[in-house]
């Protein structure tokens, strides 16, 4: 059963000062060992494309357009440009134009949730150009930048919506060539950041993210009293800064801002990678609901392979963590008919949708695993 611990003044600042030291013994030794073998990136895709392959052919309704499932159709479209799958395509076709290239919410939507659909519909357009595809995205973005109060900036509260909509707005901001975009989107992230629950949800200690300000020094901790710093919430926050870095010139002002919290980031999930691959549901306490999970696993994959194919960190360094994590899903979670397992579903901390097992999945997990998987197989190929 969670409980509460107030911490307040040296406590608060040891609390988030420990928060990493106290779990790199058997992390650290994980780390030093000899790297796994890196498979072809033929070999990845033909895994990639056998997970895509269950999940399309256990789906034939291809679903709403939600966070969860709109997080799947970027994993397919980003697989879908690695492969040049016509079925890949196809699918993710039909379920934008089922929604109309909608937004869950309607245009007037404020919530990062539902604006995360505009990445697949932005991934739509670029292969097939029709302004109708990202019309709804636009004007909803639009509207938080321009004329729906402009000036608030405290939408994004927890972690999980930076993945959710920091890329649309980095993308139609450079799409359009409007700077007003990338500045919106800073003071949005600068909010969470800094400024959210009083010091905002970074932890500048570690590199680290607080899920939401509940789990903030003097909040949620867990059972042994360790802070509770969730896996996916950390995982959501790397896949945000990697999509959006992937379309940020590097001359936009805060390009620099983001490289650095990402690359600090995937230094801190080394630290305390499983001698598996995978990572803990909470990363500051190893005994909280131990095993392994796919989801935060993948986004730190995800995150670590693009570190290190944009030159962040160290390839010698890296490269090992982003192959042990691969090698142990490819080992542990993807069933033979390329069912994903070990996903933990919906939920904001390590006790959400538990237990988490070999038989557990989730559209968003599959997605994260194959947006990870696309970026190692990249990787592998250059």
């Amino acid at each position: 059963m969670l409980r509460r611990r107030l911490l307040s003044g040296a406590a608060a600042l040891t609390a988030s000062a420990s928060l990493l030291p106290s779990l790199t013994g058997t992390a650290q030794a994980a780390a030093r060992a000899a790297s796994p073998g890196l498979p072809s990136s033929a070999e990845i895709t033909a895994v990639l494309r056998r997970v895509a392959d269950q999940w399309i052919g256990a789906h034939t309704d291809p679903g709403d357009n939600g966070w969860a499932n709109a997080t799947f159709f970027s994993g397919l479209l980003a697989l879908q440009r690695l492969t040049g799958s016509p079925r890949y395509l196809t699918y993710a076709r039909n379920w934008a134009e089922k929604h109309a290239y909608g937004l869950s919410g309607g245009v007037t939507t404020r919530h990062a949730d539902n604006h995360n659909a505009g990445q697949a519909y932005l991934d739509l357009y670029e292969i097939e150009p029709d302004e109708s595809k990202i019309s709804a995205i636009e004007e909803s973005l639009h509207r938080m930048v321009y004329t729906d109060q402009p000036d608030k900036n405290d939408d994004w509260w927890w972690d999980d919506a930076l993945h959710m909509a920091m890329p649309p707005f980095a993308r139609i901001g450079v799409l359009r060539g409007d700077p007003r975009y990338g500045d919106k989107l800073y003071a949005l992230y600068n909010h969470t950041k800094r400024l959210e629950g009083g010091p905002g949800l970074y932890d500048a200690g570690t590199g680290l993210w607080y899920r939401d300000k509940r789990f903030l020094p003097g909040g949620i901790v867990s059972p042994s009293g360790k802070p509770v710093v969730w896996s996916r919430g950390n995982g959501w926050v790397a896949g945000g800064h990697t999509k959006t870095l992937k379309v940020l010139p590097p001359s936009e002002r805060h390009t620099g801002e983001y490289r650095e919290t990402l690359t600090r980031l995937v230094t801190a999930a080394a630290r305390v990678q499983r001698t598996d691959g995978f990572w803990n549901v909470n990363l500051a306490d190893p005994a909280h609901l131990p095993g392994p999970e796919t989801s935060g696993t993948s986004f730190f994959l995800y995150g670590t392979a693009y570190a290190v194919r944009a030159r962040l960190v160290d390839r010698s360094a890296y490269l090992p963590v982003a192959a042990r994590a691969w090698n142990g899903l490819v080992s542990t979670a993807v069933h033979p008919d390329g069912f994903l397992g070990y996903v933990q579903n919906v939920g904001d901390r390590p006790e959400s949708s538990q237990p988490v097992t070999y038989d557990s999945t989730a559209n968003f997990g599959v997605g994260a695993f194959l947006l990870g998987g696309t970026e190692l197989a990249r990787l592998a190929g250059s």
